[in-house]
């Protein structure tokens, strides 16, 4: 029997330095992302007090609803820039559970249509680039496949791994190589010492390969914690971000010996029992645990929060414009609030 019979190579694709000569960044857009980054890592390093809000859609669908929502955020920075640093999510692979259904923006371009891996890529590309083009903004993203980072490497602010990601050596050892914070969740089981273990990994040097070349990583001090609840044994979806859960992830961290002891707290997935209206209810929880406990306030970096133009979700053959066709998400109205509202309660 023939080799890998199975699987069927369609084409090669184009490596990540040939799309960035095609769709290179602007020298504003260059400036604009290296002072993005100097204020994003400045909180995690506690040179910053300011909160980080990591909010944007689920997935990232459709490019003209997507700059519209970022477009509406740059004018909420504007107003709470002394006490927030907003990160828009701009997520263009979706992970699932089975790996059927719809995969992001990366395989399907456009959701209504069958994969297409090259214009995936053109498309991702283009869209995180018309994000700094337009709004200044450079933006999160989940690494699903560590071998694509390159592909968005001069555009990301912000890199998270996922809960079924998390415990996987590439993504640990690739995130070791960065040098943007890179929030490690814990995974579905709710298994803490998986987290501070990929923590730990990601803090670390290593020597791996990568994209068919032998790499040595520095370590990036900035890895560290995102809270997204877990589901048990019986599929129940339990939280973690209560102040006891904080209180606990602070003692793990001083056990630890970890540079920089960080958390960002997803408000949605198995924190919210995926109903996202319950999003207002604990980043708000989140900020009144910080302020009983010093430790907590100083672990504590900020908040990753699913919003978009529209409250809920739809299917991905839906047409209602601004509306997640994957997780639910809070709405604008609700999102603009909830902002305004967390700057005044950060201090």
């Amino acid at each position: 029997m023939t080799d890998m019979q199975n699987l069927i190579f369609k084409r090669k694709l184009l490596i990540p330095k040939e799309i960035k000569e095609m769709y290179p960044l602007s020298p504003e857009g260059v400036r604009a992302k290296e002072a993005n980054d100097r204020e994003i890592c400045s909180i995690f390093t506690g040179e910053s007090d300011k909160l980080l809000l990591v909010i944007g859609p689920c997935s990232a669908d459709r490019e003209d609803a997507v700059i519209d929502y970022i477009s509406r955020l740059r004018e909420v920075q504007e107003k709470v820039k002394d006490r927030i640093v907003i990160v828009p999510r701009i997520y263009t692979n979706k992970p699932r559970t089975t790996c059927i259904g719809y995969k992001g923006m990366l395989h399907q371009p456009d959701p209504s249509a069958g994969s297409d891996l090259l214009k995936g890529l053109i498309a991702i590309r283009k869209l995180h680039m018309d994000a700094i083009e337009t709004t200044g903004f450079s933006c999160a993203d989940e690494m699903l496949y560590p071998e694509n980072h390159k592909y968005l490497s001069d555009l990301l602010s912000y890199v998270a791994v996922g809960a079924r990601s998390v415990e996987n050596q590439q993504h640990r050892m690739t995130s070791s190589g960065l040098e943007i914070p890179v929030g490690m969740k814990n995974p579905t089981s709710g298994n803490l010492s998986v987290m501070m273990n990929a923590i730990k990994a990601a803090q670390s040097q290593h020597t791996f390969i990568y994209r068919n070349w032998e790499v040595e990583s520095k370590g990036n001090p900035l890895a560290h914690a995102i809270l997204r609840g877990y589901v048990d044994a019986d599929g129940i979806n339990h939280p973690n971000y209560h102040y006891e859960d904080l209180a606990h992830l602070a003692e793990l961290y001083a056990q630890s010996g970890l540079s920089f002891p960080a958390v960002v707290v997803d408000t949605n997935h198995s924190n919210s029992g995926k109903n996202h209206l319950e999003q207002v209810r604990i980043a708000k929880e989140v900020l009144h645990s910080a302020r009983h406990n010093a430790d907590i306030h100083r672990m504590v970096k900020g908040m990753m929060i699913e919003s978009y133009l529209e409250d809920g979700c739809q299917k991905a053959s839906g047409h209602v414009y601004g509306k997640s066709i994957t997780d639910p998400c809070l709405g604008w109205e609700k999102s603009e609030k909830l902002i305004y509202d967390l700057a005044e309660l950060w201090v």
